[in-house]
């Protein structure tokens, strides 16, 4: 039973009872916004509906809020109070919490999950990096951010595909073969010029090593353009299965991973070119062909086709758009990195060109990671000395404790990342004290288990045994979960449920350290198991939207 939707209900109904009553004026009604009121003096719920009503029925707030309180009849109010201009405080019956947890204990594990996306079809793309080196740690916190984002959606009832963009078509994969060419003949002795765009990575050395131990030097044999156009599809399968490996163990999985090589090969790019062209949308000047984007907000038109004839990476990116609204997602979200800023206006103005609303495109702009130990800076890899590695700091601080720190802040604001605080076992490690409640519970079961208690079958517990302070707030910080869910998914914002979670555990600590659970009188020790068992699952729930492993010991 989500409270905030009965009690919006009742209000609704209670207005327009007034109005049939006569006690208020005919009018259109305003949404009814409720929020928990800081201090509990104020009542379980509180409203402004008063004073938002005020404008459109023309009348006074507190007589609205009067006449809405003569008809508020509803045997789970206690009572309801008018505050100052009109806010009305809502002090329910302390039989609804008994009541929430007995609905949240017969959802079981599938309590948090939501309707509220109604099988609306999205897609997120993330991370999407270019496959000629591993992946960052920038690049680690697109891919928490994705990931988690993907599962919060679920959570809350929407339809979603996850997708990698492979960048496999280009310069940079040219680059990539000449990269490990060079390599390849200085490993052979010769005296090379390595390429001015060329990746200086020890991974590119490598594959350069590996190739020579598979194949000795008969590339030597090829001729030039043999031997490159070889070289990049080497470095290029094995870079890519580098990266599918680093995103596993990242708890990364995506539903698709699309080739923009295959845009190329179904001529997808000429194609999406051609249209925008007949439709007003693409003009020549100076020999190249270029997109009207002025006409939705950039600050200049963009090129598209260049004078050579060759496409801009615009022009893939307009063709892979193109793409995925034809595959009939209702909305796009891609995440990219603060550097792509600019670009958002000119994808928009394309998938207008073409038919579809600018806004069926969100862009989540991710912001650096500065990473810190002992106080300082980390600026590069002590085994590299190049940026550091999502690999490595999974070495160092763990899959779990790297993607909570890279979800717990929102992504629109920098994120510094202190390695020491990940790394360490104490409460002020947000994913170690959230694990730990929740391995805490698991303790608690098999202390109950070893005591003889039936732990299995807590639907029949006497919950109206919870009246403590501590059991009735942690009850009610349990029952905002699925709108938590709703909300977040909503905002496009996991960092709301790392947060929530983590106030969740704090709540159970502290009602792990006010109430005995195992050992006192039977009927109490089976209701204050059946509210831990709540916890438990909200927990589980929540780190698995994290994508962060919930341990049963630590």
């Amino acid at each position: 039973m989500d409270m905030k939707i009965v009690l919006q209900t009742a209000i609704e109904k209670a207005a327009k009872a007034a109005m049939a009553a006569g006690k208020l004026p005919q009018g259109e009604l305003p949404e009814i916004l409720l929020e928990v009121p800081p201090q509990k003096e104020f009542g379980d719920f509180a409203s402004n509906f008063a004073m938002q009503a005020a404008r459109s029925l023309k009348a006074n707030p507190r007589g609205i809020a009067q006449a809405i309180v003569e008809e508020l009849q509803e045997e789970w109010l206690e009572k309801v109070e008018i505050a100052g201009p009109g806010f009305l405080n809502f002090y329910l019956n302390p039989r609804w919490v008994h009541e929430l947890l007995a609905g949240i204990l017969a959802q079981g594990e599938g309590y948090g999950n939501t309707k509220h996306g109604a099988g609306q079809r999205i897609q997120v793309e993330f991370v999407s990096a270019n496959p000629t080196g591993p992946l960052h740690v920038g690049h680690g916190r697109g891919a928490a951010v994705g990931s988690a984002l993907v599962n919060l959606l679920r959570a809350a009832g929407y339809d979603v595909a996850s997708e990698y963009y492979i960048n496999d078509a280009g310069n940079q994969i040219d680059n990539l073969a000449l990269s490990v060419e060079a390599r390849y003949l200085e490993l052979l002795g010769q005296t090379v010029e390595f390429p001015a765009d060329g990746y200086h990575g020890e991974d590119i050395v490598d594959t350069a090593r590996r190739i020579i131990e598979h194949h000795g030097d008969r590339f030597l044999k090829l001729s030039v353009a043999e031997r490159r156009e070889q070289f990049k599809e080497i470095a290029l399968q094995e870079k890519l299965a580098a990266l599918k490996e680093d995103l596993a163990a990242f708890n990364v999985q995506f539903d698709h991973w699309f080739s923009e090589r295959t845009l190329h090969e179904a001529d997808a790019i000429q194609s999406a070119c051609k249209e925008l062209r007949e439709k007003g949308y693409l003009y020549e000047q100076d020999g190249a062909q270029w997109l009207k984007s002025t006409a939705y907000g950039d600050d200049k038109d963009r090129v598209v086709i260049r004078d050579n004839g060759v496409p801009t990476y615009l022009a893939a990116d307009i063709a892979y758009h193109r793409n995925k609204m034809e595959r009939g997602f209702e909305q796009l979200i891609n995440i990219w990195g603060a550097d792509h800023h600019g670009y958002i206006c000119r994808v928009k103005a394309a998938i207008a060109a073409f038919g579809y609303r600018p806004e069926q495109l969100e862009v989540l702009i991710l912001q650096m990671v500065s990473l810190f130990r002992d106080g300082e800076l980390v600026k590069m890899s002590k085994r590299t000395g190049q940026s550091v590695t999502l690999t490595e700091l999974m070495e160092e601080v763990g899959t779990d404790a790297a993607r909570f720190f890279f979800i717990m802040r929102s992504i629109d604001s920098q994120l510094d990342f202190d390695l020491n605080l990940a790394k360490s076992r104490t409460n002020e490690n947000p994913v170690y004290y959230i694990q730990y409640a929740y391995a805490r519970i698991c303790s608690i079961f098999r202390q109950a288990e070893e005591a003889g208690a039936d732990t299995q079958n807590l639907s029949a517990a006497e919950l109206s045994l919870l009246s403590s302070q501590w059991e009735v707030d942690l009850i009610k910080k349990l029952g905002e979960y699925p709108e938590e869910i709703s909300q977040a998914a909503e905002e496009r914002a996991p960092h709301r449920i790392a947060r929530y979670v983590h106030d969740l555990a704090g709540q159970f600590h502290t009602f792990y350290n006010q109430c005995r659970i195992v050992g006192v009188e039977a009927d109490l020790q089976t209701a204050r198991l059946a509210l831990a068992k709540g916890v438990q699952s909200a927990i589980r729930h929540a780190l698995t939207v994290l994508g962060v492993s919930a341990p049963d010991r630590m």
